[in-house]
């Protein structure tokens, strides 16, 4: 009657051996460490950035208790762990020096961080640390005012760019196109021209809403973007940002960024374990803008070059090997025009090239300007801090129709590979500004996980001691009920790499409490069997399955709620949701499955059993 098949009792071992396994990480805590990763896009790391960096530290005789390479995306990222911050600071000016000799224009980014101090073996068997939120670990939080205006005005320059390839494929001349504020203006010679253009561009441009009107001899067409296209616009733009964002701070590996948007226009970056608020900043100031123009290699402009001079209308760059170009001002194509860019080999010479994907509005651009300047070089440069440089300037061979476009030329493999990813890492669709900033230190951090542990362990021992006073040997097996609640809940919320902030310590305490209703309802049920006269072996049997429906009905309503806080809530809420629901599971085995285990192991075997230790059995008098 009260004895399970072996195979239940291996099921609460393994649950109980996983629970500590999944555990265990979270106890080690973490260590200071200094993190190298590259400060520009064009700069790549990789293993041997590692033995660099020790072999820095050796020779200043700071000895690393650890170090390590990571591969994150096609970037990589240094880490060396130190035994105290007092040596991680003192180890970050090291290295920070000797990588950046000229601290004006950084090669590599150089930061403070925090990692897990759980042992190798541990991490070899995929038992990791969950990961802690801002409030409980430290590190940097920023909120970003996205320029809506700037997004809107290179709208309007690509829309210049655009209006002009349509009318010159149906041959209608202009006197100008230009953008005039947050407008497009459009010159003709006569009205004819006006209004075959006006024809033309209303079946193209639904977005833009047309007025005619005359200034002098000019016949005008004056575009503005619709109330829902400038929507579309500034929704796009957040997006895009936001995006891009996750890209690069993906790419320098910190751990769990929190990247959302906050209103309209904000932007929300959460970076737990980064302690350097300037170095974080660079991270947010790193996202490259990629642009492609032309070069002007004609006789006038390499004089003007060779003059150290700059003509007007041109800009100088250098290209990856310091080579000064001189480029034209008008940008053909940005970032945005650009849907992937991957590493391959030509087709007929097998020499490693380039292959980038166009969106259609690019494809339709690059078309145009291949046929129109054959033999010419076209730049592509990449801007990072407001400093451009030249990533390749190949020479147009033919008109490249289709989108799909091929850079080829004196590169190797990993130079391919570089470049491709050069090209993928994104650009800002809008300008951004921070207007908020905070900084939440270790030690903060550290101090919220010792309030938040303790008010934990001061719950669970009010309800242990309560418990086991009240309902004797059946009250300690509700504890060690409890304690496997709390062991398997860490061990989920390890497994699935979640992000524990202060409502989730709430909402771990808040399961202990609900937990125990379980058990209270198992054990009142007991008592009330036996105070109707069943058997001690009768009351624990049918105490149990009595209990199960109640448990269940009082479990599934709790757990409808904490799926409408996941579903609708945000930030904290959804958190805590997560931590509520999971821990309502857990409880929910630990103290049907788990707890039975353990009356069945110490009753189950005693056939003549006249009595139980479950506390004060109150029977009616007659």
């Amino acid at each position: 009657m009260n004895r399970y098949p072996l195979w239940k009792y291996l099921t609460v071992l393994f649950a109980v051996l996983i629970g500590l396994l999944y555990t265990l990480p979270n106890l080690f805590g973490e260590s200071p460490a200094v993190q190298v990763s590259s400060a520009k896009a064009t700069i790549k790391i990789d293993p041997r950035m590692l033995d660099r960096v020790q072999e820095i530290l050796k020779q200043a005789g700071i000895k690393d208790t650890g170090a390590s390479f990571e591969q994150n995306g096609p970037a990589g990222t240094v880490r060396v762990r130190l035994a105290d911050t007092d040596i991680q600071i003192k180890a970050r000016d090291i290295v920070e020096k000797a990588l950046n000799p000229n601290a004006g224009d950084p090669s590599y980014t150089v930061a403070l961080n925090l990692l897990p101090a759980s042992p190798s073996w541990l991490t070899a068997l995929g038992a990791h640390p969950m990961y802690l939120g801002l409030d409980l670990r430290g590190g940097v939080h920023f909120l970003l005012q996205v320029d809506m205006q700037g997004a809107l005005t290179a709208r309007y320059d690509s829309m210049v760019t655009d209006i002009r390839a349509s009318l010159r494929d149906q041959k209608i001349d202009t006197t100008g196109i230009e953008r005039s504020g947050m407008s497009v203006l459009i010159s003709f010679s006569d009205d004819a021209l006006r209004n075959k253009a006006l024809a033309l561009l209303r079946t193209r441009n639904n977005d833009l809403q047309l007025v005619e009107q005359t200034d002098g001899a000019k016949f005008q067409l004056n575009g503005s973007l619709s109330p829902t296209a400038v929507a579309a616009v500034q929704t796009n733009a957040l997006k895009q940002n936001i995006a891009t964002l996750h890209n690069r701070i993906n790419e320098l590996g910190v751990a769990e960024p929190i990247i959302q948007q906050q209103g309209n226009d904000r932007i929300v970056v959460q970076l737990p374990g980064v302690q350097d608020v300037a170095k974080a900043k660079d991270i947010l100031g790193r996202t490259a803008t990629l642009e492609i123009r032309m070069v002007d290699d004609s006789p006038t402009a390499q004089s003007a070059l060779a003059a150290g001079t700059v003509p007007f209308g041109l800009e100088r760059y250098l290209d990856r090997d310091g080579r000064p170009i001189l480029v034209r001002r008008q940008v053909l194509l940005t970032g945005e025009n650009l849907q992937d860019a991957q590493a391959g080999r030509d087709s007929q010479s097998q020499q490693a090239a380039v292959h980038l994907t166009l969106d259609t509005k690019g494809a339709r651009i690059f078309r145009d300007v291949t046929r129109d300047n054959i033999g010419k070089r076209m730049a592509i440069l990449l801007f990072e801090k407001n400093r451009g440089e030249v990533v390749t300037a190949p020479v147009i061979r033919g008109e490249i129709p289709g989108g799909q476009v091929q850079i080829s030329g004196s590169m190797n493999s990993e130079e391919a590979a570089d470049i491709s990813l050069l090209l993928r890492a994104g650009s800002l669709a809008a300008p951004m500004e921070i207007i908020e900033e905070r900084t939440i230190g270790p030690s903060l951090g550290a101090d919220n996980i010792a309030k938040g542990f303790n008010s934990t362990l001061y719950g669970f021992l009010a309800i242990a001691v309560f418990i086991i006073l009240y309902y004797q040997l059946f009250g300690v097996f509700s504890t060690i009920g409890l304690s496997l609640n709390v062991l398997m809940l860490l061990a989920v919320l390890s497994l699935l790499q979640a992000t524990l902030t202060l409502p989730g310590i709430a909402a771990i305490a808040l399961t202990l409490g609900m937990a125990i209703d379980s058990n209270v309802l198992i054990n009142e049920r007991i008592r009330e069997e036996l105070r109707n006269g069943e058997s001690p072996q009768n009351a624990i049997n049918m105490g149990f399955e009595r209990a199960w429906g109640t448990i269940l009905d009082s479990n599934i309503t709790t757990l409808i709620v904490g799926l409408v806080l996941f579903g609708l809530g945000s930030g904290p809420i959804k958190g805590f949701a997560v931590v509520h629901c999971l821990g309502i599971l857990t409880s929910m085995f630990s103290s049907v499955i788990g707890v039975r285990a353990l009356a069945n192991l110490w009753y189950g075997r005693k056939k003549k059993l006249l009595s139980i230790s479950i506390g004060t059995v109150w029977k009616p008098k007659d």
